[in-house]
């Protein structure tokens, strides 16, 4: 069909509601605004479904949750009675739409004779992952956009062992929606018929309480928290999301005392009135956190995501001034902090090992291998580290004992596979009041690490690629680069080339000379022969290339020399 057909058949739908016809009706002169909503559809991947929400085929809204749940349960009915019985759990976030989303959904695996666990309200991410686990689900659905901006939200779907969906199933669920009609193949139900026949289940208190159970067993060292609790203060804020009741009450029971709470970002608000988005990478969203911080004299500022599965930190430099810690930095300092607190409790398992993905910073490598735990690349997506934490555990060939990427996530523990800010806040807190009790800030710790392993830096560039030309412009980047691979950056020679969708290693002037561990995503990664690395890969939920510089230098000035002539290199692959 065309755009026009497309909207012409929503238009006329008796499935849309007087609103929803009003809304597509006020677009009707707008040609632009109609083929944006209706050139294609959302494509189904492995994060599942992401987008801005509104009326039509390329948005997010009822229908197409409704379309897509009817192709996931399809899915789930393919492994039979027992995987309807085993049924899905469902999560929903703090988003606008999001508790509706998440009952439509519910409503047609009921239909489908699913059986449904949903949680009663918003909770946190890694609680979903925790229930499909804890209940020995077949699958599980998460409404949810996590940190994109108050317009946006999306569809994460979970498979049995509580990891986002493998490639294969993904692209078993985008079959089935190809096949299905987008109103008349979809089966529903009432959502209070369906609780009434015991097909849909709530989850409450139940779940949060063993899910908390497992949170807090992570602990190592309350003793060194205990020790500088009266002194030791600190800010949290959940961005007004569903961190703002787990993540406070594990730090008290971690033994926090003084843990102020930025008020105005505790209130539960889908459109996040006091920051232009919630998304704690960025350090202008921790304006009011830092405000607060300075009044109490905070030693320490965490951020939690709306849907709690990513955590930032600021903390104090030598100025007195809060600055960030990135994603990289943070899981560097975790990694070495967990190695030595496990080897001070005893409870550092044999054959440790740490898990990162290939776009995260090289020290954690270092850190890894020179205290005696191995370290493994995975592509980017926690489903990856998931699935090869499986792999490793089932085979005996060692315990995962941390798993992180730069983007803000870190994985701890067993009960989750997926990352989980409220476990992280824990064990970033402890570590933090670790640091405390010797005198040292997280960021005098971080230059310790730097002073005894190298100087390593880190930058993620963003080459954003907007409009309905947009995943062409981002096809043919990644195609000329294939053709013409990048034989020297910023005046330093590129001496291998990893192409990680067939597993190709080039040696420059000498052709195909290796293959990766790992193949079949859409990452090339370019060795320089300084030893930093430039790494290309297009977004799988926004319209954008994502360049990854990870640097390194015998002095701090020269990687951040290095770093930054780099980042000017791969501005000019926007075109």
């Amino acid at each position: 069909m065309s755009y026009r057909e497309n909207y012409e058949k929503w238009l006329n739908s008796p499935a849309l509601s007087a609103d929803e016809k009003a809304e597509l009706e006020a677009i009707k002169n707008d040609e632009k605004e109609i083929e944006s909503r209706f050139f294609d559809q959302l494509s189904f991947g492995t994060a599942g479904l992401r987008g801005t929400m509104g009326v039509g085929l390329y948005r997010m809204n009822i229908h197409v949750i409704r379309w897509a749940t009817q192709g996931f349960a399809q899915v789930i009915c393919a492994e039979g009675e027992e995987g309807k019985r085993r049924g899905v759990a469902i999560c929903m976030d703090c988003r606008n739409h999001s508790m509706e989303f998440a009952r439509a959904a519910a409503e047609v695996c009921a239909a489908n004779g699913i059986h449904v666990r949903i949680f009663e309200s918003l909770r946190p991410t890694p609680e979903l992952s925790f229930a499909v686990r804890e209940y020995r689900c077949q699958a599980g659905i998460n409404v949810t956009a996590s940190h994109n901006p108050k317009e946006y939200n999306g569809y994460k779907v979970y498979w049995s062992d509580g990891a986002q969906l493998p490639p294969q199933h993904a692209a078993a669920i985008a079959a089935q929606m190809e096949a299905l009609d987008v109103f008349d193949d979809v089966r529903t139900m009432d959502y209070e018929q369906a609780r009434a026949q015991g097909l849909i289940t709530l989850l409450g208190r139940e779940t949060d309480d063993k899910f908390l159970s497992h949170v807090l067993d992570q602990i190592n060292d309350r003793q060194a928290v205990a020790q500088v609790a009266d002194t030791f203060r600190m800010v949290y804020t959940p961005f007004h999301g569903t961190g703002y009741q787990q993540i406070p009450y594990v730090l008290e029971q971690l033994g926090i005392r003084h843990l102020h709470c930025v008020p105005e970002q505790m209130v539960i608000d889908g459109t996040f009135p006091t920051v232009k988005s919630p998304n704690p990478e960025t350090p202008e969203s921790f304006a009011l956190a830092q405000k607060l911080a300075k009044e109490v004299d905070a030693q320490l500022i965490l951020g939690s995501d709306p849907d709690a599965d990513r955590v930032a930190i600021q903390v104090k430099d030598r100025k007195g001034d809060y600055v960030q810690i990135s994603g990289n930095q943070t899981g560097v300092l975790l990694l070495d902090y967990l190695i030595g607190a496990k080897r001070r409790a005893g409870t550092l398992p044999e054959n440790p090992v740490a898990l990162k993905s290939l776009v995260t910073t090289q020290l954690a490598q270092v850190v890894a291998e020179a205290n005696g735990v191995r370290c493994y690349n995975t592509f980017t997506g926690f489903k990856f580290m998931a699935e090869k934490k499986n792999q490793l555990e089932a085979a005996g060939q060692g315990h995962v004992i941390f798993s992180y990427e730069e983007s803000y996530g870190y994985m701890l523990g067993d009960y989750v596979r997926d990352k989980d800010a409220v476990t992280a806040c824990v064990m970033i807190t402890e570590m933090a009041a670790y640091y405390f009790e010797q005198g040292m800030t997280l960021a005098q710790a971080l230059d310790a690490l730097y002073e005894k392993y190298g100087f390593y830096g880190e930058r993620t560039l963003n080459l954003v690629m907007p409009g309905l030309d947009g995943l062409e412009k981002m096809r043919a980047l990644m195609a000329q680069l294939r053709r013409e691979p990048l034989q020297e950056i910023a005046g330093t020679k590129v001496v291998r080339m990893r192409d990680y969708q067939d597993g190709s290693v080039y040696v420059m002037g000498l052709g195909r000379m290796d293959k990766t561990p790992i193949s079949g995503s859409n990452v090339l990664y370019f060795e320089l022969d300084d030893g930093c690395a430039f790494i290309v890969r297009p977004s799988g939920t926004e319209p954008k290339i994502k360049v990854y510089i990870l640097g390194v230098g015998a002095t701090r000035p020269e990687c951040d020399e290095r770093v930054q002539r780099y980042a000017q290199f791969a501005e000019t692959l926007r075109g």
